[in-house]
């Protein structure tokens, strides 16, 4: 059996390794963001784009509940009360209703990129 060199003699580590595990080069999302980088611009976007898409649809919904109105009211030229019945009572709670979904909707796509930038 012939005699190995010290210097030749492989050694076996078995601890915890001192680095962090992921590679390097790599930043996080969320330094992407603060740095803004391209990357960091991409996110912003696309919250932005589905912020966007969320008062749009808010914005349509809108137009259809409360569009109509001057023709209806056009139509029955005679009938004060009912266009003030329908202004104050009637577009009340769906108005609320709207308001409500789009605040949960833009809190959810907030939360959606939160959970994207720190689950990376």
């Amino acid at each position: 059996m012939p005699h190995q060199d010290p210097a030749q003699r492989r050694v076996v580590v078995t601890g915890p390794p001192r680095r962090a595990s992921r590679p390097l080069g790599h930043h996080r999302p969320r330094t992407e963001i603060d740095e803004q980088t391209t990357l960091g611009h991409t996110y912003v976007r696309s919250l932005m784009r589905t912020q966007l898409r969320a008062a749009l649809t808010a914005l349509a919904v809108l137009g259809l509940l409360v569009g109509p109105l001057p023709l209806l009211f056009a139509a029955a030229p005679g009938a004060r009360r009912l266009e003030w019945a329908v202004l104050g009572f009637g577009l009340y709670l769906p108005l609320v209703l709207l308001a409500r979904w789009y605040v949960r909707r833009a809190e959810r796509n907030e939360r959606d990129l939160v959970r994207l930038v720190e689950d990376r």
